[in-house]
């Protein structure tokens, strides 16, 4: 059986580990000492000794194929981008979300939904520090969800440790709480790496992934370090202050919206200095193992492309429209659900294409990328 020990050697050293944080938070040996993580938010040995080897971290790692199959089986995956029950182009009704949100605030206006209509008793979401800081949270209640809309991108600073880590580790480790405080009907909201990772702890039956009722995952391009040297050579590519900076966006270019209105497009094949090494390596684009994805690319300013996954996303979709959630007039453009899952395959097949060229310059194969 495989334990961290391989984790480290698979995983960590060639640059893979997506910072999750499933290995440390579902560590069965967690409370005694066995792993713990680094001020990066790269997971470690704590205690090599007090390591059960149960082999549990291993097994649930995204990046790992041990689990593959059953993940899949799971969300009745098919190539070459998941399932799709059902593609659509909308927004919130409530103008306040849409007012904080990033695109059309559509993923705040389904938890609204599914917090209004008894669903769920609380969402693992991240909330907003300033522009580029963010802290992993969990919502409990309408106002909770309201301060966690918005989209900011750099790095988390963990609830543990005053240093930089990321996104990912950020949202898992807010399982912890949600165990604490008993919540049986919780929905997940998190990258493709992060879902993935849920789906293999509900696959073994780990406590508590049962409780995790919905997963809402985000189209992602990739993470981005947003570090003062990082943000400087930004600021000097966009010809931009970032006193000025009022909302941070990533659709099919990186968004920069400043205060009199301006936006400014920055191609994201020009951001890679700032991407996560990890990302380089990930072959998800749309979160092909969710309830419900959502994202920007396809959609026009001030709406959010969603992607109904599972029965479950379906019906929760079905449910909220016409209460917190509106489709796209089709009149204005009857093409609009067509152009946007256009945009989803070309997309998803560019960032396949990337991981599978730069996993042959490690030796090492795809994940995922056939059915």
């Amino acid at each position: 059986m495989k334990t961290f020990f391989n984790l480290i050697q698979e995983v960590q050293k060639p640059g893979l580990c997506h910072r999750c944080g499933g290995c440390v938070t579902f560590c069965t040996a967690v409370n005694y000492g066995a792993l713990d993580l680094d001020e990066q938010g790269n997971p470690y040995y704590s205690d090599i000794e007090k390591c059960i080897e149960c082999g549990l971290c291993h097994a649930i790692c995204p990046e790992i194929d041990e689990l593959d199959e059953e993940a899949k089986r799971m969300v009745s995956w098919s190539a070459p981008v998941g399932r799709i029950m059902e593609t659509t182009v909308a927004r919130a009704t409530d103008a306040e979300v849409r007012s904080r949100a990033t695109d059309g605030g559509a993923v705040t206006a389904m938890l609204l939904h599914l917090l209004d209509t008894g669903r769920i008793d609380g969402a693992v979401v991240t909330r907003p520090i300033n522009l580029f800081q963010r802290e992993p949270f969990l919502a409990m209640t309408a106002d909770d969800i309201y301060q966690s809309a918005g989209f900011q991108i750099d790095t988390s600073h963990g609830m543990k440790n005053f240093s930089d880590r990321y996104l990912t580790y950020s949202s898992i480790e807010e399982l912890g709480s949600m165990m604490r405080k008993g919540l049986r009907r919780v929905a997940f909201i998190g990258t493709p790496c992060q879902v993935k990772a849920i789906r293999k702890m509900q696959a073994l039956q780990i406590v508590p992934s049962e409780s995790i009722q919905f997963c809402l995952g985000l189209f992602c391009s990739g993470n981005f370090v947003f570090d003062e040297k990082s943000r400087s050579e930004l600021a000097q590519m966009g010809g931009f202050d970032w006193e000025n900076v009022v909302k941070l966006n990533i659709k099919e270019s990186f968004q920069v919206h400043l205060d009199d209105g301006v936006i400014c497009r920055i191609p994201l094949d020009r951001m890679d200095f700032m991407k996560r090494q990890a990302c380089r390596y990930c072959p998800d684009y749309s979160a092909e193992f969710a309830d419900l994805a959502f994202g920007g690319v396809g959609a026009e300013e001030g709406w959010t492309t969603v992607v109904a996954r599972t029965p479950v996303g379906r019906a929760a979709l079905a449910d909220a429209r016409g209460k917190r959630i509106e489709d796209f007039d089709q009149r204005r453009n009857r093409k609009f659900v067509t152009h946007a899952f256009e945009r989803i395959l070309d997309w998803s097949e560019r960032k396949k294409r990337m991981a599978e060229e730069n996993r042959k310059q490690l030796g090492r194969p795809s994940v995922q990328l056939k059915s």
